[in-house]
């Protein structure tokens, strides 16, 4: 097997779900179910948006080439109806945000602009032809696809799907993701470990992390270091549309993941990756179905899902893209590691988001830092140093 550097391990894992990704089935649910799902077929307008000239601000519907000037108030429009006539020369009608503008009117002047005699206004300066109005189909027009399949929906993509009656839409159906942690030190949250064993908090952080993402997670029972209960929850977990191992993928006595794997024709894609937390990242696929081998420590159990597995999860629901967006920020404080690697280590990032400050920790078994942290500030291979002030690339939690 191979061993890549990050960025190609990432681009890796893009093109072979890309090139082997069948079309998963499509379901109808209602509009109000829909926010995280993916979109699979063209969200089209019924009508133009707006279907009339709107008004932007509360103030005065006037022609512009009255002013300035003192013009005659001759009604009101509100959000909601019509006025009923048109404006004509030397004459205003008062509007309010989001009401039609009246025919004649050509620009909206604030109120805040105006001063009021009476039902006689006086305006100072004389507003551009079509200021603070909205044009009847700026915004889309009738028959236009306003979202395009394979984008995931959010608060703003449903409020589109409403505006346009969508009441229902149809979405891809989610990706079912068994998560299985391995190894004999690993024991259930409820129970009290000795001092050699830890609670299973990877399948917990996997499970939030899928959801996240859109899926919808199975955490299997632990699998111990045993040949045949490895052997059955992996067959277990292959029967999912994608597989997540925890543990078991290092070169040690007792780990029969990838034995396990091999047993059932698994085709390796690269079993290490030039990143830490995550050097021993395994990529795959058996009968069918892609798996990711992610390593036991908990640090590296929830950046190597981030960055490299998330990815095949968004493109197997239908996602048209899956970027990895690392926004860049200033660091608070002098830094540096050993080039080579590709390392994502626990910060905090400031309220404004323009800052991001390490976070000290004892390694990628170091829970507590990683709870104290909301983001992982990553470190370029290629990079030895930075000082404060430096932009760096960050991943938010």
């Amino acid at each position: 097997m191979a061993t890549y550097s990050f960025a190609d391990a990432r681009q890796l894992v893009v093109e072979t779900v890309l090139a082997a990704r069948r079309a998963t089935s499509i379901e109808t649910v209602p509009l109000h179910e829909a926010a995280g799902r993916v979109l699979a077929e063209p969200a089209v307008a019924d009508r133009n948006y707006p279907p009339v000239a709107r008004s932007l601000r509360d103030g005065f519907a006037l022609r512009s080439a009255d002013l300035p000037g003192a013009l005659a108030r001759i009604g009101e429009a509100r959000a909601g109806t019509a006025f009923n006539s048109s404006v004509g020369a030397g004459q205003c009608v008062e509007i309010m945000t989001g009401a039609p503008v009246p025919a004649g009117a050509d620009a909206v002047v604030m109120v805040e602009q105006a001063r009021r005699e009476g039902e006689t206004i006086h305006f100072a300066q004389r507003p551009a032809a079509g200021e603070f109005v909205n044009p009847a189909g700026v915004e889309s027009a009738r028959g236009m696809a306003v979202i395009e399949p394979g984008v995931r929906l959010g608060f703003a993509q449903i409020a589109l799907l409403a505006t346009f009656g969508y009441a229902q839409v149809k979405v891809h159906r989610a990706l079912r993701v068994a998560i299985l942690a391995t190894g004999d030190e690993v024991v259930p949250i409820e129970s009290t470990p000795g001092d050699a064993q830890v609670r299973n908090s990877n399948s917990y952080a996997l499970a939030t992390q899928v959801r996240r993402a859109g899926g919808v997670p199975t955490i299997l029972p632990v699998a111990p270091d045993e040949l045949d209960a490895t052997r059955r929850l992996i067959a277990q977990g292959l029967e999912h549309d994608l597989l997540l191992l925890s543990g078991g993928v290092s070169a040690g006595k007792y780990d029969y993941v990838e034995p396990v794997l091999g047993e059932f024709g698994a085709e390796f894609y690269f079993d290490r990756v030039l990143m830490q937390p995550g050097q021993p990242a395994v990529f795959g696929r058996a009968r069918e179905r892609f798996f990711f081998g992610l390593p036991g420590n908990p640090g590296s159990t929830m950046v190597t899902f981030e960055v490299l597995a998330r990815a095949a999860l968004q493109l197997l629901e239908g996602e048209t893209h899956a970027d990895l967006r690392l926004p860049r920020m200033r660091l608070t404080a002098d830094f540096k590691h050993k080039p080579g690697m590709t390392r994502f280590l626990p910060a905090r990032v400031n309220s404004d988001g323009t800052e991001v400050t390490p976070v000290k920790w004892q390694g990628s078994s170091d829970v507590p830092s990683m709870a104290r942290a909301n983001a992982f500030m990553v470190c370029e291979a290629a990079v030895e140093a930075w000082k404060a002030g430096d932009p760096i690339g960050v991943l938010l939690q």
